[in-house]
């Protein structure tokens, strides 16, 4: 394999910049030339293609977002949208691919592989960490971290006032960002859409502390939880305990952004090099993927697919912390 592309799609996460950072730099050390897809399959339809060297990638290894820009693709669903982003790799000769994104990118790429049979990795960049086949995706750190900082500063607020505080994080489907957050904020209760927390249960909890003299409580909510939104939930519970003065905070998408952590910088570098040394060995049409510590690589379909579940002893330490 002589020529290689590599693109970032989908919501961004800190850390992509340094795994497309390690991925550059493996194949330089490897005597690959790899070329960089900006906006994701909008720019694989488009050919907005550049070839990139060593010094394309340096000092970004710290930086939030992705240099590569990313965008969701509509046209790429299409039959017509794939031929397209075919026809512009084969001018360049592309061999292989490495894609850096969520699930909407990895089925596209599945999709892509089907047609094209293009050798594909890709590199699990989403903040929820609901990809099957890796213990942590790139950026799901520093989304905690960056939410825990949030929910500290609105703990001060208050307590400060006697309040009780509905703090919304990202999750539409997965609670991972909402109870790491909550466990680490010291959170009354944690609401994500893996369990059912009736509305019922939220103000006996809620009782429960105020009866041991709790003076402001926090509750956070991710934002595909069963019973709503943070705002639809603060609501329902006004109703039920109209005396307490109730906030809502929604942190929303500057849970995205910001400097990675150590954690992520390190994840991401070890994923990039891991999807371009895949490609060498003729894996394709896989994602690559850390657990207990190893690379591993697990396919598309199953990482799409195959369902991640939340850890029930986090379940169990948010009841037995809040008391």
């Amino acid at each position: 394999m002589k020529k290689v592309a590599i693109m970032t799609s989908g919501g961004d996460a800190p850390g992509m910049n340094a795994c497309v950072r390690a991925a550059v730099r493996g194949a330089v050390y490897h005597g690959i030339d790899i070329y960089g897809i900006y906006r994701g399959y909008d720019g694989m339809i488009e050919g907005d293609i550049v070839k990139l060297k060593s010094h394309s990638v340096s000092n970004i290894i710290q930086k939030g977002g992705t240099i590569l820009k990313s965008a969701r693709s509509e046209e790429f669903k299409t039959k017509e949208g794939r031929k397209k982003a075919f026809e512009h790799l084969q001018k360049l000769g592309i061999e292989g691919l490495i894609t850096i994104g969520g699930d909407g990118t990895f089925t596209g790429a599945k999709i892509f592989y089907e047609e094209y049979g293009i050798p594909t990795v890709g590199a699990p960049g989403t903040i929820d960490n609901d990809l099957y086949g890796t213990d942590y995706t790139i950026g799901f750190d520093t989304a905690v971290n960056t939410a825990l900082g949030a929910i500290d500063k609105i703990r001060d607020t208050a307590d400060s006032h006697n309040r009780l505080f509905f703090i919304e994080v990202m999750g539409r489907d997965s609670g991972y960002i909402a109870i790491r957050s909550g466990i680490g904020g010291g959170a009354e209760l944690v609401m994500v859409p893996e369990t059912s927390t009736s509305i019922k249960e939220v103000i006996s909890t809620l009782q429960e502390g105020w009866a041991r003299h709790k003076t402001s409580s926090i509750v956070v909510v991710a934002e595909g939880d069963e019973e709503g939104n943070a705002m639809e939930i603060a609501a329902k519970v006004k109703k039920a305990i109209s005396q307490k003065d109730i906030k809502v905070s929604i942190l929303g998408h500057i849970q995205r952004g910001g400097s990675p952590s150590a954690q992520d910088r390190i994840l991401a570098s070890r994923l990039g090099l891991g999807a371009l040394e895949g490609l060498m060995k003729g894996e394709k049409n896989v994602m690559a993927g850390i657990i207990n510590d190893k690379l591993v690589y697990t396919s598309f379909e199953d990482s799409i697919t195959k369902n991640k579940p939340l850890n029930q002893e986090l379940i169990h330490m948010v009841k037995v912390l809040s008391v």
